[in-house]
């Protein structure tokens, strides 16, 4: 099978300090990977590398297009970029506002992605986004309603529901739980875990939460100071970590 993702040797550095150096792995359709450590272990500098929102400094990042197979990303043009990030790329921010137009109700948020990708009939629009609200559990009454109006939950869903209405492949997530309540935190991971099944998605989460790659990952990569120091089936590490970080990192929470 094709990898979808095979990232090779990146490396990002600011000055004399270390982003991340040296990660490679492949990430293949259906397939989540988990990314967890402590803050300042690079974890999110690695995610925002591979998703163009930061320059790396050295390395390949490699996706298997729709139209023409496996791409260099980081050499791509910076329209062609875009467009990738608008169809087979998604990306979920930390905090939603960072993903959300705030001043525009919850169902042009989610047409507006629509309308990126060239969809123009403006019912096809309002039904798609009235679909997807749905989805993300959000009534179809609060779609002429701003994101200002809604919960901190329910602006994360909504986040969600504008990143993946025009079918992508691959999704970026950057700590898609933090600052949430507990109680919102399950009922966003549930809803998480039943979206990335039912769509067949690909995801890189990014979190300090070893509770949230239990429930979505696949496999789990652990990073300490830029470095990847383990790596395996989430279980399997979690269960048994190998590196002396790692068994710090699980031990650690289960003191809690």
């Amino acid at each position: 099978m094709t990898p979808l993702l095979s990232v090779r040797d990146i490396r990002k550095t600011y000055g004399a300090h270390i982003g991340c150096t040296d990660v490679s792995f492949d990430l293949f359709p259906g397939e989540v990977m988990g990314i967890v450590g402590e803050s300042g272990s690079g974890k999110s500098t690695l995610l925002n590398c591979l998703a163009g929102h930061i320059a790396a400094d050295s390395g390949q990042v490699i996706f298997d297009t729709r139209a023409e197979g496996p791409q260099d990303t980081l050499t791509m043009s910076e329209p062609a970029r875009r467009m990738l990030g608008r169809t087979d790329w998604a990306f979920v921010h930390q905090h939603a506002r960072d993903g959300l137009r705030m001043g525009v109700s919850a169902g042009g948020n989610v047409g507006e992605r629509l309308m990126a990708v060239g969809a123009r009939n403006y019912g096809d629009i309002r039904h798609q986004a009235i679909d997807w609200l749905g989805r993300v559990e959000i009534a179809e009454d609060r779609i002429d309603d701003r994101p200002t109006t809604f919960s901190g939950g329910m602006q994360q869903r909504l986040q969600i529901a504008r990143n993946l209405v025009t079918g992508p492949r691959l999704v970026f997530m950057d700590e898609p739980t933090g600052g949430l309540d507990v109680s919102v935190q399950a009922r966003l991971l549930d809803l998480l875990r039943s979206l990335v099944r039912d769509l067949g998605l690909s995801a890189i989460i990014v979190t300090h939460d070893l509770a949230v790659v239990r429930l979505l990952a696949d496999r789990l990569m652990v990073m300490k100071s830029g470095h990847v120091v383990e790596t395996g089936l989430t279980d399997q590490v979690l269960d048994d970590p190998q590196h002396a970080y790692t068994q710090l990192l699980v031990s650690s929470i289960l003191q809690v």
